[in-house]
């Protein structure tokens, strides 16, 4: 049980920092400068940040007209979802 504490919290911190990504990379945007490449939050996303960057997405109103984030982010929160209850059931039933 105590893993799946664990893993809960590992979650939540990291679609913490998946959201602070794409307030950052509006930040970015708007004031010029360097900016987080797509591929990398492509990538944070189907690392299990798909919910901060689809949250950060809707509250920074950020990339939202990009057609690929909006079919890549729910696949990957859809991906991520069936992972992460692979791995529950694994540890559950081992």
């Amino acid at each position: 049980m105590k893993f799946l504490t664990y893993l809960v919290i590992a979650l939540v911190f990291w679609n913490v920092v998946t959201f602070g990504m794409m307030g950052f990379d509006k930040h970015r945007a708007k004031k010029g400068g360097w900016r987080i490449p797509e591929k990398r939050l492509f990538l944070c996303s189907f690392l299990f940040g798909g919910p901060g960057i689809a949250l950060g997405m809707s509250t920074f109103r950020h990339k939202t007209q990009h057609a690929s984030f909006k079919i890549l982010v729910p696949l990957s929160i859809f991906v991520d979802v069936l992972a992460v209850c692979a791995v529950i059931w694994f540890v559950k039933f081992r």
